[in-house]
C-alpha cells in the first residue's frame, strides 16, 4: 500500500458562511436517532478520518449540503481553491425491507399519525437504519481513497444533527416518503391488525421533556475569556466576570 502525504496539499481554507455543527465538544447525536446514525457509521469507518471529519463539521467546512432520495450530497472546502463534492450514500430498501416496515407500521396503533406528525419512533431504527458496509457508499472528488474521507466524514456528523431535529429524513435516505408509506398502508389488501392505524382513539402522549444544556458547555472557554478581558479592567476583573456567568446560567438551570 502505497503512502500518500495529504499535508502536501496546505491547510484547510477558511469558509465564510458554512454550515458549523452545534456540537463544540464531546459527540454528536443528541437524539436517540442523531446517535444512532453516528453509531452505525463509527462501527464501519475508519476512525482517523471520523476524528478528522469532526473537526471539518465543526469549523464549518461544510459549505452547503442537501438531502436527496438515497444521498446527502455537500460541497466541502478542503486545501484546495474549489470545494469537494462529497457524497454520504444509504442504499433504498428492498421490496421485502418495506413490506416489513409497511406492516410494522399497519400494526401499531398510532403509529403513522406519529410518523404524519413528523416524529419517528425509535422502534423502526432496525427496519431504516444502515446495519452494514454493503448498505452504505461514500464518495468524494477529494485525492484521498479513505472510506469515509474526512470530507464525507463531516457531512455524516451533520447530518446526525439534522436528524435531531428531522428524523423523518431517515425515510428519504432509505427511498421513501410518507406519501409512499401511507399508500402502502391504504392499498395492502392484508387485514389491518389494528382500527384505529391513525391513532385517532389513541391518548396523546406526554410532552417531551427538553434536554438542558448550559451556554457554558457550548462555548470555547478560550475564546470567552479573550472576549470578557477587552470589556475587563484586568485579568482578575475577567475571571470574576467568567465566574459570574457561570453562577448565572446555573441559577436558571434550576
Amino acid at each position: 500500500m502505497t503512502f500518500e502525504d495529504y499535508s502536501k496539499y496546505g491547510k484547510r481554507l477558511p469558509v465564510e458562511g458554512g454550515v458549523a455543527a452545534r456540537s463544540r465538544r464531546g459527540g454528536f447525536g443528541r437524539t436517540w436517532w442523531g446517535r444512532a446514525l453516528i453509531d452505525a457509521v463509527e462501527a464501519m469507518a475508519e476512525p482517523g478520518r471520523l476524528a478528522r471529519g469532526r473537526s471539518y463539521a465543526r469549523s464549518g467546512q461544510v459549505v452547503s449540503y442537501r438531502i436527496e432520495p438515497g444521498a446527502v450530497v455537500a460541497e466541502v472546502q478542503g486545501s484546495q481553491p474549489r470545494p469537494f463534492t462529497s457524497a454520504f450514500r444509504v442504499r433504498a430498501l428492498r421490496e421485502e425491507e418495506l413490506d416489513l416496515l409497511i406492516e410494522t407500521i399497519r400494526s401499531s396503533p398510532g403509529m403513522l399519525a406519529e410518523i404524519a406528525s413528523g416524529a419517528l419512533p425509535t422502534g423502526l431504527g432496525p427496519l431504516l437504519l444502515p446495519s452494514t458496509a454493503a448498505e452504505l457508499d461514500f464518495d468524494c472528488t477529494c485525492p484521498d481513497p479513505g472510506w469515509p474521507c474526512k470530507h464525507v466524514a463531516a457531512v455524516c456528523y451533520l447530518l446526525a444533527e439534522r436528524l435531531d431535529e428531522r428524523p423523518r429524513e431517515i425515510l428519504t435516505l432509505r427511498g421513501l416518503d410518507l406519501d409512499t408509506l401511507i399508500r402502502g398502508i391504504e392499498r395492502d389488501p392484508r387485514p389491518v391488525h389494528s382500527d384505529d392505524p391513525y391513532g385517532d382513539e389513541t391518548p396523546l402522549p406526554g410532552l417531551p421533556k427538553v434536554e438542558f444544556r448550559s451556554a457554558m458547555d457550548d462555548l470555547d472557554s478560550m475564546l470567552l475569556r479573550r472576549a470578557l478581558r477587552m470589556s475587563a479592567e484586568d485579568e482578575a476583573s475577567a475571571a470574576t466576570g467568567l465566574r459570574e456567568l457561570a453562577a448565572l446560567y446555573a441559577l436558571l438551570r434550576h
